[in-house]
């Protein structure tokens, strides 16, 4: 599945960046976030709860940032299993700064399997949009923040 999105973050690109790099940030802003841990360079551990229609579960993952240009992109790599199936992904985020707010692209392709992958891939994009949805509006109110 092809995940493009764009959303708006009320800040200048350094601070979008820092903000949607920011290990505390990202532990509050992940929707149905239990744990994120920092593993060393660039690699993160986290455990998630989160559901796709009837189909819920907890999801442990590793995510991975590579190719870091700040303020500019970085690439995203997320590996995760759960109850309902597996996940893996790819992505580019790039920001782009226009006047004094900066637009973050998302740019990306997920694959699952289980359960999760039944529930049909409509119900998966939507669900996806509305998780990266409330995922980037926390992520413009930390940056937004004093």
């Amino acid at each position: 599945m092809r995940i493009q999105s764009v959303h708006t973050i009320p800040a200048n690109r350094q601070r979008a960046f820092d903000t949607l790099l920011s290990a505390s940030a990202l532990r509050g802003c992940i929707p149905g976030c239990e744990s994120f841990d920092d593993t060393g360079e660039g690699s993160y551990s986290v455990t998630m709860n989160v559901g796709v229609g009837a189909v819920r579960g907890r999801y442990t993952a590793t995510v991975g940032l590579s190719e870091v240009d700040s303020p500019e992109s970085f690439r995203m790599t997320v590996e995760g299993k759960g109850s309902a199936g597996t996940i893996r992904g790819d992505g580019v985020v790039r920001l782009i700064e226009k006047g004094g707010v900066t637009e973050v692209h998302v740019d990306g392709q997920v694959q699952v399997s289980g359960v999760i992958a039944r529930v049909g891939q409509r119900l998966l994009s939507g669900v996806s949009r509305s998780l990266l949805t409330r995922f980037f509006d926390c992520m413009a109110g930390k940056a937004a923040a004093p």
